[in-house]
């Protein structure tokens, strides 16, 4: 905003001071000076959005900030936990969770299960072997899954059907624990 629209706001401020004054537009003149009125009340409009705006990319540069260091402590905090959950539970299986006043720590299992690794080569293999009931556009994963079993042989563990076939594109996620921490 230039000096000249500063001076208009000024009389601005001045004419709405003035209550009993009703301004009309009655000609050129009067139409240009509410124009000028008009022109700095939307350049300091646009100075405000302006200084609003930097303020808010400020504000959240120190909102990522702030948050990152907390997440970083929250983190390390989680991991302190887990580990500690983790020896308690190598002692004692039954451990699945230590309660606190302030918090609890969770572990949950999963059975070692079938999981789709290539999708074409599954689709492929449930074709070849004339699986349609398991065929959508894609292969009906969970229906399909609940008929595989999981062998092992030579010390390798693989998936098979319930013919003990081979099933191509599907490997094994081993066993596995997760934690939960609730605050």
């Amino acid at each position: 905003m230039n000096a000249l629209q500063q001076n208009e706001l000024l009389e601005i401020d001045e004419i709405e001071s003035q209550e009993q004054t009703q301004f009309e537009i009655t000609d050129l003149d009067s139409l240009n000076w509410a124009f000028r009125k008009l022109s700095a009340l939307k350049s300091k409009e646009k100075e405000i959005k302006q200084l609003a705006n930097v303020e808010r990319d400020r504000i959240d540069q120190w909102e990522k900030s702030e948050l990152s260091t907390i997440e970083n402590s929250t983190s390390f905090f989680e991991g302190l936990i887990q580990r500690y959950h983790a020896k308690q539970l190598a002692e004692d299986p039954k451990v699945k969770t230590i309660s606190t006043p302030y918090g609890k720590s969770k572990t949950r299992k999963s059975k070692e299960a079938p999981e789709k690794a290539n999708e074409d080569e599954l689709l492929e293999y449930v074709l070849e072997n004339e699986m349609l009931d398991f065929i959508k556009n894609s292969v009906k994963w969970s229906d399909f899954k609940k008929t595989l079993k999981i062998v092992e042989i030579s010390g390798e563990k693989i998936v098979v059907d319930e013919n003990g076939q081979l099933v191509k594109g599907v490997t094994v996620k081993p066993e596995s624990i997760s934690y939960s921490v609730e605050v």
